[in-house]
């Protein structure tokens, strides 16, 4: 990398060469989005949430003259529509529309790439389909397993005590005691009003311990409608359901993906995702590469872990088996 990329941790800004949106069933169409190299070693991103959505700086993580950079929004979330929509949504058909967007794009196998739900979502698809990954690149590992489950709802109340009395203040008293069928209950209702509020909240509560230090503008953003009803909804939905996973299905099926690079990232003080998962997840995969960032929380845009992340995109890169030379083509106009 350049000096100037490596003192401000990511590559510059960039805009998608393609773009476009996928009816994946009768239901959902989701967004998807290509940038940097259409000749380049193809990466895919997987956004968390459930429901968050992708960002403009998620394509700054990559080496656009020699990643082909896909991105996608997951059904429910971003700017797939309907926004928020929980019906016809699980995790096996996030894998379907995940092989659905490969195939249309003709690309044989994929860097893969997530965090937190993503990264969830990148073992699950990796599990169910490692001829067609590269690697991966994880960070704040979520295993959606039920203590994580818990400790969302509950545990992060022991280190940001106010942030979740402030998540609760709307429940009743008598539906403390589970909040998380507390708050589907007015998810899911059919008033959208309330719908709308519940979300809110939700968001606000996850937004507001995402980072090591406060960042008041990060929960600003995820309490906007377009964010809060995606993560709200979809969140509640999929904690609901486990994940659509069986029991520690993603550790018990590491063998499958055991063979493949992979480096594994996470904050030293994440409290949404918290470490054990990750290390965890390193016992049962010693192959992995594992990095414990100091001073770090969970959001994946604050200094020590985004320079992690770069700099695996980098190591990859450099790695054996990604390191013939790619001709930057200059992509057309998307059209």
């Amino acid at each position: 990398m350049s000096d100037l990329v490596a003192a401000v941790a990511v590559y510059p800004p960039l805009e998608p060469y393609r773009s476009g949106r996928l009816a994946v069933d009768a239901l959902h169409t989701v967004y998807w989005e290509e940038c940097g190299n259409p000749r380049g070693v193809p990466v895919l991103f997987l956004h968390g949430g459930p429901g968050a959505g992708l960002s403009p700086r998620h394509r700054q993580l990559f080496d656009p003259a020699h990643y082909r950079i896909v991105l996608f929004d997951q059904r429910g979330a971003g700017q797939s529509t309907p926004l928020g929509e929980f019906r016809q949504n699980t995790t096996q058909l996030l894998l379907q529309d995940i092989e659905q967007l490969r195939t249309m794009l003709d690309i044989e196998a994929w860097l893969v790439f997530g965090g937190s739900w993503g990264s969830t979502l990148a073992l699950a698809y990796g599990e169910a389909h490692p001829q067609r990954c590269t690697g991966f690149i994880l960070r704040g590992i979520f295993l959606c397993t039920p203590t994580e489950i818990d400790w969302f709802m509950n545990g992060i109340g022991w280190f940001f005590p106010q942030e979740h009395a402030r998540f609760a203040a709307p429940i009743p008293e008598p539906e403390r005691g589970d909040l998380l069928r507390a708050y589907a209950r007015r998810l899911f209702s059919d008033d959208a009003s309330e719908n709308l509020l519940a979300a809110r909240a939700w968001s606000r509560y996850e937004g507001s311990c995402l980072h090591l230090l406060p960042q008041p503008e990060m929960a600003d953003e995820l309490e906007s409608d377009r964010v809060a009803l995606g993560v709200g909804r979809l969140e509640a939905h999929y904690f609901l359901n486990k994940g659509f996973l069986d029991e520690d299905q993603l550790i018990r099926n590491v063998d499958r993906i055991r063979h493949l690079p992979a480096v594994i990232i996470q904050g030293r003080y994440d409290v949404v995702c918290p470490p054990a998962s990750a290390w965890r997840l390193h016992q049962a995969w010693p192959q992995a590469t594992f990095q414990m960032v100091e001073g770090a929380g969970h959001a994946a845009f604050e200094p020590g872990i985004v320079r992690a992340l770069v700099a695996a995109t980098e190591q990859f890169k450099r790695s054996a088996s990604l390191q013939d030379h790619i001709p930057f083509i200059q992509p057309e106009e998307n059209p």
